[in-house]
């Protein structure tokens, strides 16, 4: 059974660059597609990247949106997220699951096995 487990979140100063991790456990990353979401409280879920591993040598392709990137470490079977230049607005719980393709990324109805989130408060 696939399992995600995300960490690395945490309080976070203004402007520091964030990265929380996604690993993944019960299956291999490639041919996989990893969602990364956000929700802030208040509001609903939205998806912020997103990454598929198309090929063994590591090749992937990418969705993100604004001050957001992805990325991904196949030998070790977790994926990144990483957030420039936080702020206050960031402050939330961010998400990784898994998916089938980035085209509807911004959807969680498009991925169908999550992790429990990892909190991110960005504050002094």
């Amino acid at each position: 059974q696939v399992q995600l487990v995300e960490s690395g979140g945490g309080l976070v100063p203004p402007g520091k660059s964030l990265r929380v991790s996604c690993a993944v456990s019960g299956a291999a990353l490639e041919f996989r597609t990893i969602g990364w979401f956000r929700q802030v409280p208040g509001k609903q879920r939205e998806g912020v990247a997103c990454i598929t591993f198309t090929e063994r040598n590591g090749k992937t392709g990418r969705r993100v949106k604004g001050r957001f990137d992805v990325s991904g470490d196949m030998t070790k079977n977790t994926v990144y997220l990483e957030l420039d230049n936080p702020k206050l607005e960031d402050t939330g719980v961010y998400y990784c699951a898994l998916g089938h393709d980035c085209a509807n990324f911004a959807s969680p109805k498009s991925f169908n096995r999550w992790g429990r989130g990892t909190q991110v408060t960005v504050g002094r």
